[in-house]
């Protein structure tokens, strides 16, 4: 399939083109058009995870799914962004990392950074809970993930988000969600954490199936 790839900024003036034409196999992903532009040019292979994606003016994660005829653009970071660090958005099947999230919005003009870990407990709701099942629509997931850190970066003066959710079976004390806010002062910290967690669990296309000693029921929507 035949993309259509911009280019801005460093990529525009190192490229010395603002646009080229780049095919890839059909059913490539975001991270196969990368790959092959890496390929392509040195600068983009050296540049990769300092720089976010837009398809179709929209931002995207590595994973998302392509198709024939799409505009993919290369987005630098914004003018007084240079120095942080890029965009960390995870949905993964394997054990999260809080330390990951802190690395990513720490600097040093944040002067608070604030946690939240959410994790499974034994008991919920009257039952005993033996473990959990965690399924999410990936790519939206991700998506809506990355959107809401841009919502509350615009809302709350100075901050940086970054965020972790599992999908799969969860044991008893494993980590779901891990959240990093970091802001100058201790107050936007931590409010941008907490409306991240709020806004997640009401936006993001992620379900918890409880499985307990009463059965197993999806939580909101009953067995």
């Amino acid at each position: 399939m035949q993309l259509r790839v911009l280019y801005f900024a460093v990529f525009r003036e190192r490229l010395g083109t603002d646009e080229a034409a780049l095919e890839i196999a059909d059913g490539g992903r975001v991270s196969d058009a990368l790959d092959a532009l890496a390929a392509r040019h040195e600068v983009i292979g050296k540049l990769r995870g300092r720089f976010r994606v837009a398809v179709n003016q929209e931002f995207v994660a590595d994973d998302r799914a392509l198709s024939d005829g799409d505009e993919l653009a290369l987005i630098p970071p914004v003018a007084g962004g240079s120095d942080a660090p890029a965009r960390h958005v995870a949905l993964l099947a394997t054990p999260l990392s809080l330390d990951r999230c802190v690395a990513a919005v720490g600097g040093p003009g944040m002067g608070g950074v604030v946690t939240f870990t959410g994790m499974v407990r034994r008991h919920s709701r009257g039952q005993t809970i033996d473990h959990l099942e965690y399924e999410a629509y990936g790519a939206m997931a991700v998506r809506e993930m990355t959107r809401l850190c841009d919502e509350l970066e615009a809302e709350v003066p100075g901050c940086r988000l970054a965020v972790e959710h599992r999908v799969g079976r969860l044991e008893i004390g494993e980590l779901a969600v891990v959240i990093a806010a970091a802001a100058p002062h201790r107050a936007e910290a931590f409010t941008a954490c907490r409306a991240m967690i709020d806004r997640l669990k009401e936006r993001v296309p992620i379900w918890k199936k409880e499985i307990g000693d009463d059965g197993a029921a999806w939580i909101g929507l009953g067995p």
